[in-house]
């Protein structure tokens, strides 16, 4: 079963990405956004870093490890044009360590 987590913009614009491992395989050449994250003491997901790009590589992978992320939020966007409006819109409500 997929697991889904819901991120709200500032915007309020809601956004539905798949939570995978950190580290899982992935099909190259897929564009969209994804969220490198942890669970705080509570359960609730904490961004570290919010990109966009293809899904299967971040150049960020070795330092996010070392800051604790162990899972990728993603969806595919497939213009650059949504993708960058979305990420600003996260970026504008959740501050990250990167």
């Amino acid at each position: 079963m997929n697991e889904i987590c819901i991120w709200t913009g500032a915007s309020g614009a809601s956004y539905t990405y798949y939570v995978r491992p950190r580290g899982a395989e992935l099909a190259p050449n897929q564009m969209g956004n994804y969220i490198y994250a942890k669970k705080d003491s509570e359960g609730h997901w904490t961004p570290l870093h919010i990109g966009q790009g293809d899904l299967a590589h971040s150049s960020q992978a070795a330092l996010l490890e070392s800051r604790g992320a162990t899972h990728v939020h993603m969806h595919l966007n497939l213009t650059d044009e949504a993708r960058l409006a979305e990420g600003r819109d996260l970026l504008a409500r959740y501050r990250t360590d990167l």
